[in-house]
């Protein structure tokens, strides 16, 4: 009977050890305290948490107060939870017209402005891409150009094609571009609101002149029309004031916590947990009269799930230390990210996985959307984690929408730090996800909570199962950043 009774007290241990892991999640991750979160960053309050804003400095007070709520330790740089970023707001010019054959344009944004009057004859370089350019003397002259190329002209390839146009046209000498985009009303409202806007940068301390900076303006062409007009007209006069811009110099907060982990050795690897907590503020109205973009998807829901992982480590610390870093800039071009792998609070050689937890929107609720799943040995310990919550973690189903270089993680995988992207559950970068993406509508109380709880639940167990798992995470082989990582930490990665 003794023998009896020890084999079922170690079973029942046994038991309860298997068990312990998604219990010491579930104690500390609640629907309401989800919605407590997510409510009070996606308040109206908050005038949708636009970078550089006292709204955005509310949110990261907010934020720094909850993680020394938790007890979790403050930046070691600066015994705080901030870390200042220098940016650099440039604010477009009051004052700016343009007039091509006496058509005044009304619908125009600047992707890179300089003060400048000029009324000259143009010239119309088709895309203005380097083919474009030969025996063309363009020395001191305006030109426009069709969006994108002949292969891909919608906006997102305009948008990547910009900085190689914007070269070209400088090392030619070319005084302005005016590039003629075919956008509908709701992509160039978004447009509107994100060039016509001040724009913000990190802030590099130098004193470039720009006297020769090429002014590049993208203007509204509905169904091609101009463009189609233009390519025939000659000659084509056009009237351009640039009104001088305004720059200052603007201090927002990266917030920054640690837990040490619990094994002697393994304590000194850390993994990221990491998600923006800025948004786009306030643009344009929606059907409703709805100004503030609240941004609770985008991305109220990654911040808490950070939230949730600093709770539930402070609480029971795994055998990896944890950094966790809620980055502001995302929205202006991953300038959060983009200072911190420059000013690390530690080594970046000692992370060895960022979980980045970004989100657009969710179209369905069994599924869980990983950018970058597959690209790290971590896959199983994400899917696992999915799995016991009910969920199923899918690699990024949209891959032509380039997310993975989109958020944050980005800048981390450059460095060589396996890097994927947490997201809510989707099939597809449309309907219910494009229906709330940097809209007025994407509001707490839109959100589908019983979900979210699973979701919370299972980045948490998943970050758990990385940081407690005897094998170091790392890109799988082939992966592009599998270079930069062999450099980063100085090891020859093998096969398992």
């Amino acid at each position: 009977m003794k023998k009896l009774a020890l084999v079922i007290t170690l079973a029942f241990a046994f038991t309860l050890t298997a068990q312990t892991e998604k219990e010491k999640v579930s104690e500390t991750i609640s629907k309401s305290d989800i919605e407590g979160h997510i409510y009070f960053l996606a308040d109206d309050l908050l005038k949708g948490r636009e970078t550089g804003t006292p709204e955005l400095k509310i949110a990261a007070s907010y934020l720094a107060n909850t993680l020394r709520g938790y007890g979790v330790k403050p930046n070691p740089k600066t015994g705080t939870y901030y870390q200042d970023v220098k940016l650099k707001r440039v604010s477009p010019p009051k004052e700016a017209s343009i007039n091509i054959n006496n058509q005044s344009l009304s619908d125009f944004v600047f992707l890179d402005v300089a003060e400048l009057t000029s009324d000259t004859e143009a010239i119309f370089l088709n895309y203005g891409l380097e083919a474009d350019y030969a025996n063309k003397d363009v020395k001191g002259k305006v030109i426009i150009v069709k969006a994108g190329s002949a292969e891909t002209n919608d906006t997102r390839a305009a948008f990547g094609l910009r900085r190689q146009k914007q070269k070209l046209a400088q090392d030619n000498g070319v005084k302005a571009i005016i590039e003629l985009l075919n956008a509908d009303d709701n992509m160039w409202n978004f447009i509107d609101h994100n060039f016509n806007a001040p724009s913000l940068s990190v802030d590099l301390g130098d004193d470039a002149n720009d006297d020769n900076q090429t002014v590049y303006v993208w203007a509204l062409d509905k169904e091609g029309k101009m463009a189609d007009q233009f390519s025939s007209s000659t000659p084509i006069n056009v009237k351009l004031s640039v009104g001088e811009k305004v720059e200052e110099s603007v201090i927002s907060q990266n917030i920054i916590g640690i837990v040490e982990g619990t094994d002697p050795k393994l304590k000194n690897e850390y993994i990221i947990y990491s998600a923006h907590y800025d948004h786009v503020g306030i643009g344009t109205p929606d059907e409703t009269g709805d100004n503030i973009y609240n941004g609770a998807r985008d991305n109220a829901v990654g911040t808490t799930t950070v939230l949730a992982m600093a709770e539930n480590l402070a609480k029971y610390p795994t055998k990896r230390s944890a950094l966790f870093i809620l980055f502001t800039g995302e929205e202006k071009g991953l300038l959060g990210s983009s200072y911190y792998v420059e000013n690390p609070v530690l080594p970046l050689n000692q992370m060895v996985y960022c979980f980045n937890s970004d989100n657009a929107g969710y179209n369905d609720t069994s599924l869980i959307s990983v950018v970058g799943l597959t690209r790290t040995s971590a896959e199983k310990n994400i899917f696992n984690a999915a799995e016991t919550f009910g969920l199923k973690a899918i690699e990024d189903p949209a891959k032509e929408q380039g997310l993975f270089d989109r958020s944050d993680n980005v800048n981390f995988a450059k460095k060589g730090i396996p890097a994927p992207t947490f997201s809510l559950g989707f099939t597809a970068f449309n309907g219910d996800v494009t229906k709330f993406y940097h809209r007025p509508g994407d509001e707490a109380q839109t959100l589908d909570y019983d979900y979210l709880l699973k979701f919370f639940r299972a980045y948490v167990l998943a970050g758990r199962n990385i940081a407690n798992d005897t094998e170091t995470p790392r890109w799988n082989e082939e992966d592009k950043y599998e270079e930069a990582s062999k450099e980063l930490y100085k090891v020859k990665k093998v096969k398992n």
